[in-house]
């Protein structure tokens, strides 16, 4: 290996290190098990409020049509309430008249899916991949292009505009 090469790479390297979303360009930064945020119980009482606490730690659900943002329609991302992850595109948002709000598709690596059986028959549950944080469910009764409907509590989201 010659000198150029050496210092081609290092350099390279060097700024992969301390610029990944410039090198990424436009393409969102996947999070690795290096980025994954664990909290005690008690750690996340102390920066969640108790509602946001039921849902996103214990998997609970707020109220239809009780969440601000289930009838918020501007231009930005919808970012996890615990850790502000983003998870949703403001123009993948759409009503879908259920009292939550809802998404037809969230963003690639941003979350993962679990089967849950809470109400009897199976769903599928997704969550924060970053903290963990339960979001919502998903269910096929959504628009194209995707036919999801992404259910999200609102209590476990805030609203980032552009």
């Amino acid at each position: 290996m010659n000198r150029r090469v050496f210092l081609a790479g290092l350099v390279f390297s060097a700024t992969a290190l301390l610029l990944p979303h410039q090198l990424l360009g436009s393409a969102k930064r996947k999070y690795e098990m290096a980025d994954k945020i664990v909290k005690t119980d008690q750690e996340w009482k102390d920066i969640l409020t108790p509602e946001q606490f039921n849902v996103l730690r214990k998997a609970g659900t707020e109220r239809p049509f009780s969440s601000v943002l289930n009838k918020e329609y501007g231009d930005g991302e919808y970012v996890c309430a615990a850790c502000e992850l983003p998870l949703f595109e403001s123009n993948t948002k759409f009503d879908s008249g259920t009292g939550w709000p809802s998404f037809y598709q969230a963003i690639d690596g941003h979350t993962e899916t679990k089967r849950d059986f809470k109400m009897i028959f199976p769903r599928t549950e997704y969550h924060c991949v970053r903290c963990g944080g339960h979001q919502g469910h998903i269910f096929q009764d959504g628009p194209a292009p995707t036919g999801q409907r992404w259910c999200n509590n609102g209590v476990a989201l805030k609203f980032i505009p552009i």
